[in-house]
């Protein structure tokens, strides 16, 4: 009897990708058989980085591991899951606000499609406080976030700066 292939798909907008989500991705990758890193597609939202450079980014963030692949998608999650064999949906949490969001939104995606489970996963002490939108904020101050973002990215965020000047 053939194994089953264990496929998940962590999903977000990742405008930036931080080190915060890095350890999730990094944590899921020794779980599951293939990652997905699903990045949301709204062209109607405008992020520090487009939807291109997110994609790109976070391939160059991940291209260590060996069983993940950067997809995109748009729409409902379940949706995309469903037509793509995935079962588990991987979510990580910061604090309990996170927690109480993060249970809705599993609660809800179990309603939509029965056959789909959500593993929350908390973020390492260490990047508990980190969120793309606290980054974006802070660099508005030109405050150092070397220890918050990937190499790649501070050095996109920092060409995306010299070029605004």
């Amino acid at each position: 009897m053939e194994k089953k292939v264990r496929k998940a798909i962590f999903a977000g907008s990742f405008d930036p990708i931080t080190n915060g989500h890095l350890d999730i991705i990094c944590r899921s990758s020794k779980i599951f058989d293939e990652l997905q890193i699903g990045v949301l597609y709204n062209p109607n939202k405008k992020g520090m980085f487009n939807f291109e450079e997110r994609v790109e980014l976070i391939k160059k963030c991940t291209s260590h591991l060996n069983n993940t692949k950067v997809v995109s998608f748009d729409g409902l999650l379940v949706n995309y899951c469903e037509e793509h064999g995935i079962d588990t949906l991987v979510r990580g949490v910061r604090s309990g606000a996170d927690v109480e969001y993060e249970l809705q939104m599993a609660h809800m995606n179990k309603e939509l499609n029965p056959n789909i489970e959500t593993i929350i996963l908390p973020t390492a002490t260490k990047y508990s406080f980190i969120s793309s939108s606290l980054i974006k904020e802070v660099l508005k101050f030109d405050a150092d976030i070397k220890n918050l973002v990937p190499k790649v990215v501070l050095e996109e965020l920092k060409r995306k700066a010299n070029r605004g000047k």
